[in-house]
């Protein structure tokens, strides 16, 4: 951003690049800046902005700014508001910012092509007078979801319902960098969904919050609701605002229980509660090395010696502070409370490893002795 005779000025270069998910997960996708769902433009409520486009892409392109209120002529809808931006070609949209809040902008042109390729970013415009609370650490995410086959380099984008990779900021768990707070300091959350077909209830442990924001609007503080967990709808964005008095390593996810695995195997048949010693030997006289998966669930699939799938990654196991058993993928990541963190810590988001348990604080096998107290008969 650059300030040019009293306006602000960006620009945003709409381009095909490789994406990486995760490592062992990269594909062909579309993106602002070479970044899918997580450009950020931020600005001031009554600024005048330029924004300028380059297209890179094949194909011709458009850019709609979401919950925007502007001139017709820049809503950036291909055909009806504008022609299309071929390819090469660099356009400009100029308008004054009217209102503040979180909002979003993406591709109106081909939008299922390109939304789903990953055209999305959104668009913060902060408040020009100080009425609304101040917050320590204001994060944003973006929420999607694709459709990438093991092996496949790049995502589809006509998958209309069975998705199989859900992201934050366009990375699947545990690879979203941690939201890094220091204890006593207030927390702003903007979440928004540009997702193709769903709904997302994004629920955050160890914490109740406030719903502060809905579509860039702010909540009067006696409406406001508290809550553990906020439905962000499709081409939604809610704020959540909370004070981090709370330490340790918490994790926010969608709820949505398939949103928070990788690459799913949905063409699995249901094999729980399947004994699977004497069919497992017979088969490997047809197939060796082969293994029958599921019979207790996915949590341990990935523990089984089997090598994964060329351009995937595990289903669900991941590495937290009590070792390699977070079963959690997809849409979600860690909120790191801590007390005493730098100023430099917190600007550079530095990851401060894995909360460290005051002793007797942390869940474990059930002493005879207490269950003979408590009356707990096995």
């Amino acid at each position: 951003m650059r300030d040019v005779e009293g306006a602000k000025v960006y620009h945003l270069v709409v381009e095909e690049f490789d994406h990486t998910f995760a490592p062992g997960l990269v594909a062909r996708c579309w993106g602002f800046n070479r970044m899918v769902n997580g450009h950020v433009i931020e600005a001031v409520e009554g600024d005048r902005v330029r924004i300028y486009v380059t297209n890179r892409l094949p194909a011709p392109t458009s850019t709609h700014w979401h919950g925007l209120i502007l001139p017709n002529g820049m809503d950036g809808v291909s055909g009806l508001t504008q022609p299309p931006i071929p390819p090469g070609e660099t356009w400009l949209y100029e308008f004054d910012l009217r209102q503040n809040g979180t909002h979003m902008f993406h591709s109106h042109h081909d939008t299922m092509t390109q939304e789903g390729l990953g055209l999305t970013g959104m668009f913060v415009i902060h408040p020009a007078d100080a009425g609304e609370p101040m917050v320590d650490r204001d994060f944003a995410l973006m929420l999607h979801e694709w459709r990438i086959d093991a092996g496949a380099r790049r995502p589809n984008p006509n998958e209309m319902s069975d998705f199989n990779v859900l992201t934050m900021n366009g990375k699947v768990f545990p690879f979203l960098d941690p939201l890094v707070v220091r204890k006593g300091q207030r927390v702003r959350m903007r979440i928004g969904n540009l997702s193709a077909m769903d709904h997302h209830p994004i629920h955050l442990h160890g914490y109740e919050f406030h719903e502060t924001a809905v579509d860039g609007c702010r909540i009067p503080a006696d409406q406001q609701r508290r809550r553990v967990t906020t439905l962000v709808g499709v081409g939604e964005t809610r704020d959540i605002e909370f004070d981090a008095v709370n330490v340790g390593d918490w994790a926010f996810h969608c709820h949505m229980t398939h949103h928070v695995m990788n690459q799913m195997g949905h063409a699995f048949p249901n094999m729980i509660g399947f004994d699977a010693k004497g069919f497992d030997s017979r088969a490997r006289s047809l197939l060796p090395g082969y293994m029958t998966m599921g019979a207790k669930g996915m949590g341990d699939m990935t523990d089984m010696g089997m090598p994964l799938p060329e351009n995937s990654v595990p289903m669900i196991k991941a590495e937290g502070g009590f070792g390699k058993d977070v079963s959690l993928g997809g849409m979600a990541g860690v909120l790191k409370v801590r007390e005493g963190l730098s100023d430099e810590a917190l600007e550079a988001n530095r990851d401060p490893g894995w909360y460290e348990h005051p002793k007797g604080t942390v869940a474990g096998p059930a002493s005879a002795e207490d269950r003979r107290r408590d009356g707990i008969v096995e």
